[in-house]
């Protein structure tokens, strides 16, 4: 099979090229949205047809974060979680995850439908299989949870993929769509209503007074009465110390044309690694996705062997001839898997975060505007305290705390012992890694016309060692997730600083 050279995800085709320009002056808004991904565009077009003055920034190009590389699942579905949720958070908290959840499906059908937009929605059912003796019973213990809870679905027998499956669950009536299609209309939205958009404009801080001021990295300010940090890694993560509460996985995503035709749905198993399958037309021809391979940023093997992996099972499951894209995807952990939306402490109400979605962020950014959309016009929001941000259960939290930060520290020691024995010189056109340079550690990379790419590897975020990701050519931070170009800029936080550069 043929592989394309680049990572790029499909859904970005379909969005115009013409950027926006970035912000040069001071302003002020009633809200200003930090983040340009489905909460943020989301949260600003709910804004705005309350009639609320609205400034949305985001720090590269609309909708190309994680929102532009997703698998665009919409579900209540969320792997095996309803039973772990009863457990560790009681049937009434289990029962308004799945409802706020499901309420966002209904949001993406209906806004599509009152707007026209032709963004692919389609109703399908959802499963979760296993093919381990261990992981049927977890699937057992599921389906007592949609019992309990009076979700709808059954128990499979089987699936119909050749896989030995031992059993599934099906949630009923969820969906798929074109996440950058349907969101594309509601930026044409946007800017019909009188919402001001600014590209290119990095938020750095927020500075607390009468009204919260966002700073930017160019030293512009936007003065306004609330601040909607909708950027993946909260932007203002010091209050909160948000670095210490989440941690940062990688995943993988191959669109392929398949030989054995798609029977429809979507699937996901229950075991690692992760394998996810769904499909969608592109030209007129059916494709398939194919995703998983989940591992903490930064770390474990060479990332080029993650799609390979991907590749080899979609060639025997669904009989791929051709890769067509590949791309991967960023998501945040929380310490009881429960997003935090609100405001992000008790003491800084007029600032709002929303993060850690998993890998379900197409659901949990819908209903993260409209939890966002409440708290300004101070309306009550049922869901409200499932994902306040202040909330902490001893469990699971204070376990998930401790072996968190504690990979932290040992992933940070590892780094500052690490001696490089390589050189610049030791690297072939195309491949990057980390070598001595003039006597201290840095992060080499040779392009593909031979010219050397230097940078400092340590992140500018807390001083952790970076790592080569050799699937999608960027440096890796394994301790909090920050990712940067090789040229080192930043392409994820929690880092708000590029690297710097020591040739090229």
């Amino acid at each position: 099979m043929k592989w394309p050279e680049t990572p790029e995800p499909y859904w970005r085709k379909a969005f115009p090229a013409k950027p926006f320009q970035p912000l040069k002056e001071d302003i002020t808004a009633d809200v200003a949205v930090v983040g340009g991904g489905i909460t943020g565009i989301t949260a600003a077009y709910l804004l705005a047809r309350e009639g609320v003055d609205v400034v949305l920034l985001e720090a590269d190009r609309l909708l190309n974060g994680t929102t532009g590389h997703t698998t665009a699942k919409l579900t209540a579905q969320h792997g095996l979680f309803y039973d772990e949720l009863i457990q560790h958070m009681g049937k009434r908290a289990a029962r308004l995850y799945y409802e706020a959840n499901r309420d966002a499906i209904a949001f993406v059908q209906d806004t599509a439908s009152d707007l026209g937009i032709d963004c692919e929605f389609t109703e399908q059912d959802a499963v979760v299989y296993a093919t381990t003796e261990r992981t049927a019973a977890l699937v057992e213990k599921e389906a007592k949870a949609y019992e309990t809870l009076g979700i709808e679905g059954e128990r499979l027998g089987e699936i119909p993929f050749d896989l030995p499956v031992k059993n599934a669950i099906v949630m009923k009536d969820q969906a798929q769509f074109h996440p950058i299609k349907f969101l594309g209309r509601l930026v044409e939205e946007l800017t019909a209503k009188g919402v001001r958009i600014f590209e290119g404009t990095t938020a750095v801080d927020v500075e607390k007074g009468h009204q919260p001021t966002v700073i930017t990295r160019d030293g512009f300010r936007v003065t306004c009465r609330k601040v909607l940090a909708c950027s993946h890694f909260p932007f203002y993560e010091w209050q909160g110390l948000y670095f210490t509460r989440m941690y940062a996985e990688r995943a993988y995503i191959l669109a392929v044309k398949a030989a054995k035709a798609y029977p429809g749905g979507m699937y996901i198993n229950a075991e690692s690694p992760s394998r996810s399958l769904r499909s969608l037309k592109i030209g007129g021809e059916e494709v398939v996705l194919v995703a998983g391979e989940n591992h903490k940023t930064g770390q474990g093997r060479d990332t080029w062997e993650h799609y390979k992996a991907l590749a080899d099972f979609a060639e025997r499951v669904v009989g791929a001839e051709n890769i067509l894209y590949r791309w991967s995807a960023q998501d945040l952990y929380t310490l009881d898997k429960i997003p935090y939306i609100g405001p992000i402490t008790s003491g800084y109400p007029d600032v709002l975060v929303a993060t850690g979605y998993k890998k379900w962020g197409m659901t949990s950014g819908i209903l993260a505007a409209h939890l966002m959309r409440d708290n300004v016009l101070n309306r009550k929001n049922p869901y409200q305290s499932l994902f306040s941000p202040s909330r902490f259960s001893i469990d699971p939290s204070l376990k998930k705390f401790l072996l968190v930060n504690g990979d932290v520290a040992k992933h940070l020691i590892q780094g500052k012992l690490e001696v490089p024995t390589a050189t610049p010189n030791h690297l072939a056109n195309g491949e990057g890694g980390i070598v001595s340079y003039k006597g201290k550690r840095a992060g080499a990379y040779r392009d593909d016309d031979g010219r050397l790419h230097i940078v400092d590897a340590t992140c500018t975020h807390l001083g952790c060692e970076l790592q080569w990701n050799r699937g999608d050519r960027t440096w890796d931070c394994p301790c909090h997730g920050s990712r940067f170009s090789t040229d080192g800029d930043i392409i994820e936080g929690p880092a708000e600083q590029p690297l710097t550069k020591m040739e090229g």
